[in-house]
């Protein structure tokens, strides 16, 4: 069902989704859909959490073993988020369909971000936790707060060349830490 919702969202936007539509896309009963999910926020909940939880497997990759110097490998995850969520089909719909004025499912990514934004800075806070062992964790969570912020950020609202994004994020985050 979550394939079906994810093919779906791709292909029309959120706001074409529809419990009946993913029931026939996934070729089960539109109950089915409703005892998994509960209604359609349940499913764009559900959706977002699971391809949350792919996305950040492979930003973990980026950052383990990650790269010996720290801002390389901050600069290689922050980098690797902005260009692959331009280029992750579901990422883009979400985002491109908050630009023309359809705001469905970018609360996820802002005012009801906790499904992303959590599991974002938990997985950094660690990665920064085991590079710092040393430092108190308030600034570590600090700094892992604010790269997660500023990161949702720029894939909202883009400030320039990714590169040039992960240059100054990764500046800024290590400045908290040192």
């Amino acid at each position: 069902m979550l394939d079906a919702a994810r093919d779906l969202t791709c292909d029309s936007g959120w706001d074409g989704v529809s419990l009946s539509a993913v029931a026939a896309a996934a070729e089960v009963s539109r109950p089915s859909v409703y005892k998994e999910f509960g209604n359609r926020a349940g499913l764009g909940r559900a959706l977002v959490v699971r391809e949350t939880q792919a996305f950040l497997d492979s930003v973990a990759a980026v950052l383990r073993p990650g790269l010996p110097d720290t801002r390389a490998a901050l600069e290689a995850a922050i980098h690797f988020v902005l260009t692959e969520a331009h280029r992750n089909p579901l990422v883009r719909a979400v985002v491109l369909a908050a630009r023309e004025g359809s705001d469905s499912l970018l609360p996820y990514l802002t005012a009801r971000a906790d499904p992303v934004f959590d599991a974002a800075r938990n997985l950094l806070r660690a990665w920064l936790a085991e590079r710092f062992p040393d430092q108190d964790q308030v600034l570590v969570d600090v700094a892992a707060d604010i790269a997660v912020r500023m990161t949702l950020s720029h894939l909202v609202l883009p400030g320039g060349d990714p590169l040039d994004t992960a240059e100054r994020l990764s500046l800024a985050i290590l400045k908290v830490l040192r």
